[in-house]
């Protein structure tokens, strides 16, 4: 297996824009670092922020429901806490979403920007040790890039990867060979991942993150052309360990 790294991205924000990492540092039981550190809750959320834990992504505004959302490109600083918000290279928000007042400058921007789009107002949150991703487990998601040219092939359209919101892209792989990894361990760079699950896709895969327009009803088509709507796996990581784009992947068990 002629398999490596060719991307690797977090999402700070839970339903924001992904942001490319050259490398990062894995520990065991946790996700990237400041991935889905961050959600923006509305006004029929559940979330408690007196008692802040897990909740389901309807909680929170994003790409399922609100694709209004990958209209905006976002930076997030992990030593200030600065989060940069811009539409069409055009700075329209900052503030540092560690501090109270860097979020309500934040909040403010969402409240105007997602008006009528949403319920109540929307509030930037977290909850210390959690990370907002579709499962309350913290799993690192991988993409296989084959398996998405394969999709290609089924919707005859360009289908861009980062529709699937995945931490690891991988290259060198035949199409869907990642399904048959579940149970087993591989080692990409120096940490060591056991896959757990496929990842099964919802309508924010219907997104198309350079317009912001639902162009591929994508489930659909997996459900079509596959008789399943999975495209990727979850990885829990047990061995911590530094990971970088071009680092090679290999199955260890």
């Amino acid at each position: 297996m002629n398999t490596a790294v060719a991307k690797i991205y977090r999402y700070p924000v839970k339903g924001l824009s992904a942001q490319a990492l050259d490398e990062v540092a894995l520990a065991p039981g946790e996700g990237l670092p400041d991935d889905r550190r961050f959600a923006i809750s509305h006004g029929a959320s559940s979330f408690d922020p007196t008692a802040p834990e897990w909740r389901p992504k309807r909680d929170f505004l994003m790409l399922a429901k609100n694709e209004r959302l990958a209209a905006l490109e976002t930076d997030y600083d992990s030593a200030t806490g600065i989060l940069t918000v811009r539409r069409k290279g055009r700075q329209v928000a900052r503030g540092q979403i560690t501090s109270g007042m860097g979020r309500l400058l934040i909040n403010q921007f969402f409240a105007a920007y997602m008006k009528g789009e949403a319920p109540g107002t929307p509030s930037l949150v977290e909850a210390p040790g959690v990370m907002f991703s579709d499962t309350p487990e913290k799993y690192v998601s991988i993409l296989n890039l084959a398996s998405v040219q394969d999709i290609e092939r089924v919707v005859q359209a360009p289908v861009d990867p980062v529709r699937f919101r995945a931490n690891l892209l991988l290259d060198g792989l035949e199409p869907w060979a990642e399904a048959k990894w579940v149970g087993r361990s591989v080692a990409i760079g120096d940490a060591v991942l056991e896959v757990e699950e496929q990842i099964g896709r919802c309508a924010a895969t219907e997104v198309n993150p350079a317009t912001a327009t639902r162009d591929i009803n994508i489930p659909l088509q997996l459900q079509r052309g596959y008789s399943h709507r999975n495209c990727g796996v979850y990885a829990r990581v047990i061995q911590g360990g530094r990971i970088a784009s071009g680092d090679p992947v290999r199955l260890i068990d």
